[in-house]
């Protein structure tokens, strides 16, 4: 007979309590060091977002700027003047800037108009009759220190505007524009004829103000409407004017130095100078710095928020852990007639 063979019966084996505790802290090893890789990505795709975001917030924002700068002053020839060698008869432009023209029959309307003696005016700080001022020869500069606040004026069309579904030009927030109309000698045939022309003009003011708790770049026209924010979390707002030489007239004259609005009064050489128009006529550069933040706080500690202010000196002391930068730009005054 044949025997069964009876299979050897194996002990079942597992893992020691050793075994066990160096998987589970290599697993923790692991675990830990993906988080910390997941972490590490994280914050530098938030300081990656937050960096775009900022450079996209001051090109907007010195776009505007600079384009309102070059347009300062805008007040081109027409086509349908009568040319005249006596500088208040010439007619070349819109009567949009002193001195009063002395044409025959000469009139301006709406009568609350008046000619400018400034395409530019600026305050180290803000202005302290914003909104009341009429026109820019009203400004005032209000004391004490903070972001600077500038204004422009221009002959304003829908081609140097947006205009409105009627074909208006308007204001830096969008706002239509009140139409002048001037009487003055127009070409006709051979010879010329007082005329009604229309033309509109853009005064506008910018500065920065918190706009629902959001320091931002702002915008006040002359159009009928509120002051609107522009670009969000602009922290500051910096100029400083390029000025010929007082004894310079040609449009060929180079920048002597750059100052800031106060120094424009004060500068010896230019407080010699009749008044402030006359003073504020010799500027044909300006410097332009925007301080950006982020939107939220990206950094880890205050030294690493620390920035660079507009001046160049070093903020150690930021307000809290968001990102900030300085962005800069220089603009020349094309439209400046020394």
């Amino acid at each position: 007979m044949t025997r069964a063979r009876r299979a050897a019966v194996q002990p079942s084996r597992g893992f020691s309590l050793i075994e066990l505790m160096i998987s589970l802290s290599i697993g923790l090893i692991i675990a830990g060091a993906a988080f910390a890789a997941y972490m590490g990505t994280a914050s530098a795709s938030r300081m990656a977002d937050a960096q775009g975001r900022m450079n996209d917030d001051a090109q907007a924002a010195l776009s505007i700027l600079t384009q309102q700068l070059r347009m300062a002053g805008n007040n081109p020839a027409q086509a349908n003047r009568v040319d005249n060698a006596q500088p208040t008869r010439a007619s070349r432009h819109n009567p949009l800037y002193l001195p009063m023209p002395t044409y025959d029959d000469f009139t301006l309307l709406p009568a609350t108009f008046s000619l400018s003696a400034f395409s530019l005016r600026g305050c180290d700080g803000q202005f302290s009759n914003l909104d009341s001022a009429a026109r820019l020869d009203d400004l005032l500069c209000a004391a004490g220190a903070g972001p600077h606040a500038f204004a422009v004026s221009y002959e304003a069309d829908r081609y140097n505007t947006v205009p409105t579904e009627a074909g208006l030009p308007t204001d830096c927030a969008g706002n239509a524009l009140s139409v002048i109309t001037a009487t003055l000698p127009v070409m006709a045939g051979s010879g010329s004829a007082s005329s009604a022309v229309q033309y509109a003009v853009a005064d506008n003011r910018f500065y920065i103000a918190s706009s629902a708790g959001i320091p931002s770049l702002m915008c006040t026209g002359n159009g009928a409407g509120q002051p609107q924010a522009l670009v969000e979390n602009i922290d500051d707002l910096r100029l400083s004017y390029g000025v010929v030489s007082t004894a310079s007239s040609a449009s060929t004259a180079t920048v002597a130095g750059y100052l800031s609005a106060n120094e424009i009064r004060t500068q010896p050489d230019l407080a010699a100078l009749p008044d402030d128009a006359a003073r504020w006529a010799k500027v044909i550069t300006v410097r332009i710095c925007v301080l950006v933040r982020s939107e939220a706080a990206v950094v880890a500690d205050a030294a690493s928020a620390s920035y660079l202010r507009c001046d160049g000196t070093l903020e150690s002391a930021a307000p809290d852990l968001r990102l900030r930068r300085a962005y800069s730009s220089t603009v020349v005054l094309r439209n400046r007639r020394l």
